[in-house]
């Protein structure tokens, strides 16, 4: 294990996934104190604090002021929470969007871009599942509070505590966070089904109508325009800036893509689809470095060449090789199974005996199984206990265990003391409700809105795409993000493959939750938000 780095265990007891983390007790500071609510344009000042016997139908738009303190610079901005009603043309509602938005205010109270919206950003963000609400990216690095977690992304015990975050991207845009319906506290509404907006095509419109009614309704089409997803959420970040070109002529400045998956092709294990096994491979390469499952010899390589040396495998002998099947001659079967296993951690005999195919589930139960631990899928840097080591899978995943109760809990006091929003529906944080989820477009073959993306880049010349990857990611793998784009790449000209940036951070799928990582992040954003700045600067110069 790399000296400084913590080992994050989960265990099972019965049905029960209690997570263990290290009880870092000068960490846990409590929630700063809300300054008083101010009711929100157009509704009461009772809005925000309805009777207890009015607790169960959701609040109107509750706001607050508040502070934080970003790069040495103290913003003062203003928060709002709300629903915010799609309807029909013939004004029928049809479901009520949750959303909480931050805006910067100038020395008046005024938000900044009241006056001059172009002088002023603004970035919806949201993430993935799909079912999940925003709140993973909300309270993990860009909103301007941040879930309590040990420095590694260690988690403490319950209850939850919040902190003002100095990597919050408030300093670069507004943000709105948006939770599509039947996540947070978005629903359908009276009388309407909530499986018309559960599909690729049907959430992206939903969507697309609720950017596009807030920014009528806040007066923000002046302002650039980007959007952040993750997981997910940048599959429909990929598909939701191409149709917001085609449905309302809304070109976008930019697209953040955490942790992303535009082509579905690449991360199904399913028979016959040998993809997934070779864009997986360099993963679990990793995971096995960070466990210290290899010989000497690949231990003491730094990871990135480490990993240049196992991403060459496995496109070249590892591909052929399993484009051969039941072709691959004997010798070269044993071959490409000793490099494999002694990439990945795992005996040669297990390797065989799949076929040279490791699905993740598999693998993730295997490279620790001695040890009586599995790993997580999110972020393998984190093991679990199961009842049992003799199973072929894992029992949950220690990742997601690790994190889920810390930012549960946190987004419900956040939400009902702090900004006094009330209701008693549950803020649905990642939720099984939305499935089946449609993919009729997509049937007979893989998702891939890699050429939703391609076809908006195409015409939208100056959009920019920024990819961030964890090296320690076994939901989305990094190496089939950079495959993906490099397919992407063969539909633009060569000027607009520039347009792509992708950076790498040794954690997983949530890579803001260690301490490094979430600076580095806002780092890697901020400087990717001033090149932008600077070449808008430059075009608008050159057009003087």
């Amino acid at each position: 294990m790399p000296a400084g780095v913590a080992k994050f265990r989960s265990r099972v007891l019965g049905l029960l996934g209690i997570a263990v983390g290290l009880s870092l007790a000068s960490a846990q500071q409590a929630p700063t104190q809300a300054p008083a609510v101010a009711p929100a344009p157009g509704t009461s000042p009772e809005a925000s604090s309805a009777p207890a016997a009015q607790a169960s139908r959701p609040s109107e738009t509750v706001t607050k002021v508040d502070e934080v303190t970003i790069g040495g610079e103290t913003i003062r901005y203003r928060v709002s929470a709300g629903r915010l009603p799609l309807a029909d043309e013939e004004g029928k509602a049809k479901a009520h969007v949750f959303h909480i938005a931050y805006e910067k205010l100038d020395a008046a109270g005024l938000p900044v871009a009241q006056t001059n919206p172009g002088s002023r950003p603004i970035l919806f963000s949201f993430n993935g599942g799909p079912g999940s609400s925003s709140v993973w990216l909300h309270l993990g690095t860009i909103g301007p509070r941040r879930v309590v977690m040990g420095p590694e992304g260690e988690p403490l015990p319950p209850p939850s505590a919040l902190l003002p975050n100095q990597e919050s991207w408030l300093d670069l845009a507004d943000l709105v966070f948006i939770d599509p319906v039947t996540t947070g506290f978005s629903r359908a509404a009276a009388g309407e089904s909530d499986k018309q907006f559960h599909g690729l095509d049907e959430d992206v419109q939903s969507v697309g109508q609720f950017i596009h009614l807030y920014l009528n309704r806040n007066n923000r089409w002046a302002s650039p325009k980007f959007i952040a997803g993750e997981s997910y959420g940048t599959t429909r970040a990929a598909h939701l800036t191409n149709h917001l070109q085609d449905r309302y002529g809304m070109y976008i400045n930019g697209v953040v893509l955490v942790s992303a998956i535009l082509n579905f092709g690449t991360a199904r294990f399913d028979v016959g689809n040998d993809t997934p096994h070779w864009m997986f491979l360099p993963t679990y390469a990793a995971t096995a470095w960070y466990h210290q499952r290899l010989v000497p010899e690949l231990q003491q390589m730094p990871l990135e060449t480490f990993l240049d040396e196992v991403e060459r495998f496995a496109q070249t002998d590892y591909l052929l090789a399993l484009a051969a099947g039941a072709d691959l001659p004997e010798d070269a079967q044993q071959r490409v199974a000793a490099q494999i296993a002694r990439y990945t951690g795992v005996s040669e005999q297990f390797v065989r005996r799949a076929d040279l195919r490791l699905v993740i589930s598999n693998f993730t139960k295997e490279l620790l199984r001695d040890e009586g631990l599995t790993v997580g899928r999110l972020d393998s840097r984190y093991t679990g206990v199961d009842r049992t080591d003799i199973g072929a899978t894992g029992e949950f995943d220690p990742s997601y265990a690790a994190i889920l109760g810390t930012y549960s809990g946190a987004i419900n006091d956040y939400l009902r003391r702090d900004l006094g929003y009330t209701s008693d529906l549950p803020y649905e944080i990642l939720t099984g409700r939305v499935q089946p989820w449609n993919y009729a477009s997509a049937t007979n073959q893989y998702v891939n809105v890699a050429e939703s993306l391609r076809a908006a880049m195409t015409r939208n010349r100056s959009l920019r795409v920024l990819i961030n990857c964890g090296y320690f990611d076994l939901a989305t793998p990094y190496f089939a993000a950079e495959r993906t784009v490099a397919q992407i790449g063969l539909g633009l000209d060569p000027e607009l493959r520039e347009q792509f940036t992708l950076t790498y951070y040794p954690s997983g799928h949530m890579m803001y939750v260690r301490d490094a990582d979430r600076i580095k992040l806002k780092a890697d954003v901020a400087a990717w938000m001033a090149d932008w700045m600077a070449d808008r600067n430059n075009a608008t110069r050159r057009d003087e």
